[in-house]
């Protein structure tokens, strides 16, 4: 439950396989193209896999805006679009502003290879975690005063952890800001496709519909990671309004591309309109019903989250069952999460969170009899936890299938669980059902 991937709609897109074969040049339908897309390609990509993209983009975004395929870059991943984007705006010692909590892979992504430093924005639960223009003037004028560089802020929205969206009113008001202060925006827009409940989805191409800016300014970042659960395709997207980026990036992008098999084979499921609208209305219903089933199962023993509309995961709030109101009565809550419950979530100081207690969950990595036996654990565990101190054994899964569990350990998976500096996690192994 420490990693956010999309697999609740496989089926979908394996039954698109099925019934379009010729989608791939390793099937007989469509091997005759092979020597067409073995050879080199333009390193900007295809063309029919841009304008895919952008299609989806706009479809994942309500149809409310709409995106010129030749402002699309392609790098592996969001986590190469982060380092492109970078790589693009800002010199090593430079800083970025990021608010808090943030995608603990952020520190690598950003900064490993270009030297770009992080600047906390501080947010917390007293408005439950919103970015406000003060806290944002706070870190500004914080850096300048430690004669630091402030060369842009980066948002993520959805938020990863929160699962949260920004509205449309805060989305204007970091517009404005970085307009007065000349500083770009990345706008992390990767998890736009999963809202699953009100309020909608703002992009920031909406707001920029809507107000006076300056537009080279801002950039986003998509992938396909997180919308259609497809991280293992490495198909990261830096789309920018500012013409010297989309030249840069274009340039740079030969050093991170997308394989030609995969722009091909996408290029295809994508300009499939029908399904694409199937899968997204699909997506939506079953994160809903699995976000539901999760956050009420959790309740029953008065555990609450987060209020969220969006993401793969919950902002879980143990604090009540913190011995010591701190980050280190957090990770000691951790360990025992980890090495007595045998579930994989995240504390919230790998996110770079002020306040101790907070953690992140994922529920849509896995089945439902996976789900039931995590919320079994939990609530044996909060049960022992508030049972006047005392400690009691945790019951055996007897109605569950344990075998059907294992443990494996992948070193990406890892990475974006405890990339952050700002967490002590030791390793621990990741519960996954198989």
């Amino acid at each position: 439950m420490g990693l956010a991937e999309n697999q609740l709609c496989f089926d979908l897109i394996e039954e698109w396989i099925r019934n379009n074969s010729k989608a791939s040049i390793c099937t007989a339908e469509g091997v005759h193209l092979f020597r067409d897309i073995a050879n080199f390609q333009d390193y900007h990509g295809l063309p029919q896999f841009r304008k895919g993209v952008a299609n989806f983009m706009s479809k994942a975004r309500g149809g409310r805006v709409k995106y010129d395929p030749e402002r699309i870059l392609m790098s592996g991943g969001a986590t190469g679009a982060n380092e492109l984007i970078m790589f693009c705006l800002a010199d090593p010692a430079d800083a970025f502003m990021v608010p808090t909590p943030y995608y603990p892979a952020f520190v690598r992504d950003l900064g490993w290879r270009t030297g770009v430093q992080l600047v906390p924005v501080h947010c917390d639960s007293s408005n439950n975690f919103k970015i406000t223009r003060e806290a944002l003037e706070e870190a500004y004028r914080e850096a300048k005063q430690n004669n630091i560089n402030v060369k842009g802020l980066i948002i993520t929205n959805p938020s990863n952890p929160l699962g949260t969206t920004l509205d449309k009113e805060t989305l204007k008001s970091i517009v404005r800001f970085i307009n007065e202060k000349n500083i770009h925006l990345v706008c992390d827009e990767i998890y736009a496709a999963t809202v699953f409940t009100t309020p909608r989805f703002v992009s920031i191409s909406e707001v920029m519909l809507e107000m006076e800016c300056k537009k080279e300014l801002i950039h986003i970042i998509y992938s396909l990671s997180k919308d259609m659960g497809l991280p293992g395709f490495r198909v990261g997207i830096v789309y920018s309004y500012n013409d010297d980026v989309v030249s840069c990036g274009r340039k740079m992008s030969s050093f991170g591309l997308v394989s030609s098999q995969t722009q091909h084979f996408l290029a295809s499921l994508l300009s499939d309109e029908d399904f694409i609208d199937r899968y997204l209305e699909i997506s939506k219903r079953r994160l809903a019903k699995r976000h539901s089933f999760f956050t009420k199962g959790l309740e029953t023993v008065n555990i609450t989250c987060l209020p969220s509309n969006s993401g793969l995961f919950c902002w879980m709030n143990l604090r009540r069952l913190l011995k010591e109101k701190t980050f280190e009565g957090e990770m000691k809550l951790w360990r025992m999460i980890i090495n007595e419950v045998k579930l994989n979530v995240s504390p919230g100081s790998s996110f770079n969170c002020s306040e101790p207690g907070w953690f992140r969950v994922c529920f849509a990595n896995m089945d439902d009899e996976t789900v039931e036996v995590a919320l079994k654990r939990i609530r044996a565990f909060v049960g022992r936890e508030t049972n006047n101190g005392k400690r009691v054994e945790l019951k055996r899964w007897k109605s569950i299938n344990t075998n059907k569990l294992r443990l494996s350990f992948n070193s990406r998976r890892f990475d974006e669980n405890v990339m952050s500096p700002h967490s002590p996690m030791p390793h621990s192994p990741l519960v996954r059902a198989t």
